[in-house]
C-alpha cells in the first residue's frame, strides 16, 4: 500500500541503511544486493542514506544504482553541516561528496541532517537553505526537508522559519510516543499542524522493539503469536495518518524477509490491534525509570557541568531493554556529544536537587546510573 505525497507514490517500508549489515568492518555487499533485490521485488522504493553513514552511499551505488534504471527508485541522503564544517564550502562539500559517493545523478529526497539545539545554526549560517534550493532548481533535488531530533518548540520555529521545507523525518515509534524525553506524539502533531508529509524514523527503536521487555511480549504474543515484536512496531507507525513512509534499518536478509512479510501488502492496525499496542503502552508504563522530563533545569545550576538528563535517558533505556551497547552509545551522544561532563565527575553538592521539578534524588540516582552503565 502506498499513498500520494509530494507527487510521488512511495510504499509504506522504506529501507534506511544506517545499519547494513557488515563483515568486519567492511559493508557486506553481497547481503546488501540480496536485501535491495527482495526489496524492489515487493514494490519497494524508498531507500534512506546520509552522508555520515559510513559506507552506505558507496554500497547503496554498487548494490542499486548501478543494477537498476534510476526512474525505478526514490534515494535520499543528509547533510550534517554540524560535523567538522568551519566554512559553508565545506558543507556544500558534503552534498558534492554524496552526489559522487551514490553515483545517483540527483537525490529525489535530499534532508538537512538532525536539526535542532546548536546544530540549526550551522545551516542558517552557512546560508544551506538557499543554497539546497538552488541544487531544486538545477534539478540536483527533487524534495527538500530535514531530520528532526528535538522539541515540538523547536520542531515549530524551524517550520516557521522555513515553509520550503516539504517533508520532516521524525523520530516515532510505539515505546516514545509519550516519552518525555523523545515527545514523538507531540512533534508528529507539529508537522501535522503544518501539513508536511513525515518519513519516520526508529520505528522499531534501534532494533530494542524487535525484542520488548518481557511484559511487553506477553501482550502481544497473546494477540497473535506469529507475528513478530517488529511488525507490531512498524505497522504502529505506518498507520499514522499523514506519512510518506517508515524507514526500517534492516541489517539482514532475515529482517528484510521479516519485515516484508507484513509490509509488502500493508494493512493499517484495526480498531482490536491499537489496543494490543495501548495495552503495550501501558506495560511499558508500569516498569519503574528515572521520572526526568528532560526540562534541564538541573543542567543550569550544575557548577560541574554534569550530563543529568542525558545520563537518566541511557540509564532509563538500559532498564527497559537490557541493552548496554546501545545505553552506551545514548549517553555518549547526550552527554559527551553535547558538551556535558560524565556522572562519575559530580561533586554531590545537591544544587540540582533545589531546582527539579520532580524531585528527583539526583546525586543517589547520578551514582547509581553511573555504576550500571560502566560496570562490567
Amino acid at each position: 500500500m502506498s499513498d500520494q505525497y509530494l507527487g510521488e507514490s512511495v510504499k509504506k517500508l522504506g529501507f534506511g541503511l544506517m545499519r547494513l549489515p557488515r563483515t568486519g568492518k567492511e559493508i557486506d555487499i553481497g547481503q546488501v544486493k540480496t536485501m535491495v533485490d527482495l526489496f524492489m521485488a515487493a514494490g519497494g522504493t524508498y531507500f534512506d542514506t546520509a552522508w555520515a553513514y559510513r559506507g552506505s552511499e558507496e554500497a547503496i551505488r554498487e548494490a542499486l544504482v548501478k543494477r537498476y534504471p534510476r526512474g525505478s527508485f526514490t534515494l535520499a541522503t543528509k547533510n550534517a553541516a554540524w560535523v567538522g564544517c568551519k566554512t559553508r564550502e565545506d558543507a556544500i562539500a558534503q552534498f558534492e561528496t554524496s552526489l559522487e559517493r551514490s553515483g545517483a545523478g540527483y537525490f529525489d529526497f535530499y534532508l538537512l541532517h538532525n536539526l535542532g539545539e546548536t546544530r540549526t545554526r550551522f545551516f542558517e549560517e552557512f546560508g544551506l537553505w538557499d543554497y539546497f534550493l538552488e541544487k531544486k532548481k538545477e534539478g540536483k533535488i527533487r524534495h527538500l526537508g530535514f531530520s528532526f531530533h528535538s522539541t515540538p518548540d523547536e520542531l515549530e520555529a524551524i517550520l516557521q522559519a522555513h515553509p520550503e521545507a516539504e517533508f520532516v523525518q521524525l523520530q516515532i515509534n510505539y515505546a516514545d510516543w509519550e516519552s518525555p524525553a523523545i515527545r514523538s506524539r507531540e512533534n508528529y502533531e507539529v508537522a501535522r499542524r503544518y501539513h508536511k508529509p513525515v518519513v519516520i524514523m526508529e520505528p522499531v527503536k534501534g532494533g530494542m522493539l524487535a525484542n520488548p521487555p518481557e511484559s511487553v511480549k506477553k501482550v502481544f504474543d497473546e494477540a497473535d503469536p506469529d507475528a513478530s515484536y517488529a511488525s507490531w512496531a512498524i505497522r504502529f507507525a505506518a498507520s499514522l495518518p499523514g506519512i510518506l513512509t517508515v524507514l526500517s534499518g534492516m541489517s539482514s536478509v532475515e529482517q528484510m524477509q521479516d519485515n516484508l512479510s507484513f509490509m509488502e501488502h500493508f494493512k493499517p492496525l484495526s480498531e482490536e490491534e491499537r489496543g494490543v499496542v495501548r495495552r503495550a503502552q501501558e506495560e511499558l508504563a508500569k516498569i519503574p525509570l528515572i521520572p526526568c522530563t528532560t526540562c534541564n533545569y538541573c543542567a543550569k545550576v550544575c557548577p560541574k557541568e554534569i550530563g543529568i538528563s542525558g545520563t537518566f535517558t541511557a540509564m532509563n533505556l538500559l532498564t527497559l531493554y537490557r541493552n548496554k551497547a546501545s545505553a552506551k552509545h545514548q549517553e555518549e551522544w547526550l552527554v559527551g556529544g553535547h558538551g556535558r561532563k560524565p556522572a562519575s565527575e559530580c561533586v554531590k553538592c545537591g544544587k540540582c536537587e533545589t531546582v527539579c521539578p520532580q524531585h528527583i534524588e539526583i546525586r543517589k540516582e547520578l551514582e547509581r546510573s553511573a555504576a550500571a552503565l560502566n560496570e562490567g
